[in-house]
């Protein structure tokens, strides 16, 4: 397949309709898609071809807000709203299960959604805000919907998990594992956090993609870990 070529100027509707053809018929899951955000905006240009979008937020005034303005941009879209607070495990657990009792499949996962910066602030399970929102939280969730993500690929479809990362991963300091359910609230940097939290999304890209390589070999690695074609944007 010859890809077009695309620049900064290049909006959300371009690259949809370019790849228009992929994306008809498919079940997408796209994380954080608050109004005017980038999850709003990849889950509205993809629902103009997509058979079904799930839409998720933790809160559901809001999604329903998103789900309204999708549908009046796209009169034919078929968005489902799914609340998911990715800074609870339980949370993710719960949602999880219930992405797992849909009768469609999940062909394509975008996990976009992100905590904003600001002071140090731990979540329900004692972990710094940012890494559980922006890496545990979708680490759990890919992991528990692992299996209905690899049932969805054909012999000519592979199953997608897109991270959308950030280019602060370069000027932070990697992954300091020591920090992620202590953070020192004195060296506490909100911005050190952000680029934490995307260092680890691209890891964890990269890993899936290596464990990708082949489904028996990894399999024998971690069963949950084969999800194919793994992206990490930037």
């Amino acid at each position: 397949m010859s890809l077009p070529t695309f620049s900064f100027s290049t909006t959300a509707d371009e690259v949809a309709t370019a790849f228009a053809a992929e994306i008809q018929g498919k079940n997408v899951l796209v994380t954080g898609t608050s109004i005017n955000g980038i999850g709003f905006e990849t889950a509205r240009v993809i629902a103009k071809h997509a058979r079904l979008v799930i839409i998720t937020g933790y809160n559901l005034e809001r999604l329903k807000l998103s789900e309204e303005a999708i549908k009046k941009d796209v009169t034919t879209a078929n968005i489902r709203p799914l609340v998911l607070d990715l800074s609870s495990l339980a949370a993710v657990r719960k949602a999880a299960a219930e992405i797992n009792g849909y009768p469609e499949a999940i062909h394509v996962v975008f996990h976009n959604a992100a905590a904003s910066f600001g002071p140090l602030k731990l979540t329900v399970d004692n972990l710094e805000r940012q890494m559980a929102t922006d890496h545990i939280g979708p680490f759990l969730l890919t992991k528990l919907i692992a299996p209905k993500i690899l049932a969805a690929g054909t012999a000519s479809y592979v199953p997608r998990v897109v991270y959308v990362s950030s280019s602060a991963h370069a000027s932070g300091t990697g992954v300091n594992f020591a920090t992620v359910g202590h953070p020192d609230a004195e060296k506490y940097q909100s911005r050190d956090a952000y680029a934490q939290a995307k260092s680890a999304n691209c890891l964890m890209a990269i890993a899936l993609s290596n464990r990708s390589e082949g489904k028996d070999q990894c399999l024998q690695r971690a069963p949950w870990a084969y999800v194919p074609k793994i992206a990490s944007s930037s």
